[in-house]
């Protein structure tokens, strides 16, 4: 799989089940290789492994994903922790049979490059901040998208 990282979660460590008073580390990102289809990849592993390929590229790296599992994501876990995904699949990676390399979105396809600025949602899907503020008592306690930009940074 080749794409653009649209998206990158910070690297964390939990307890591990199968060894007592050890951690496993994971790290989540988000790939795209068309204005319609982008997916969440997940890795697991040793702290070290983890944290490498976590340094090894950023948000707007071209990556190309070599041997990576398959699964299904399972939508109410899955999105409440990552971006939620047109696909209903999921790749997994495992330091033991994965591999990601990342390479300049030129060398690549330029065409990637220009997907990492498209919104991830329906554009009918959001609210402005004008409709906020007008109909801000109805919209109390509803999880809303919000389109904005930055103006500047100060």
């Amino acid at each position: 799989v080749i794409g653009v990282v649209i998206g990158k979660t910070d690297v964390r460590g939990f307890p591990d089940r199968k060894n007592i008073g050890c951690e496993r580390y994971t790290f989540s990102f988000t790939i795209r290789d068309s204005p319609t289809y982008f997916i969440n990849v997940n890795s697991w592993g040793r702290e070290e492994y983890i944290r490498s390929l976590s340094e090894s590229f950023r948000v707007g790296d071209c990556v190309t994903i070599e041997n990576p599992l398959v699964q299904s994501k399972e939508a109410e876990k899955e999105e409440k922790f990552n971006p939620v995904t047109p696909s209903c699949y999921k790749l997994l990676l495992s330091e033991n049979h994965s591999v990601v390399k990342t390479s300049s979105c030129y060398e690549t396809d330029t065409k990637l490059l220009s997907l990492l600025h498209l919104p991830v949602k329906d554009p009918q899907d959001y609210y402005s901040l004008g409709d906020i503020i007008a109909n801000g008592q109805s919209l109390d306690g509803r999880i809303l998208n919000v389109l904005a930009a930055v103006m500047s940074v100060s």
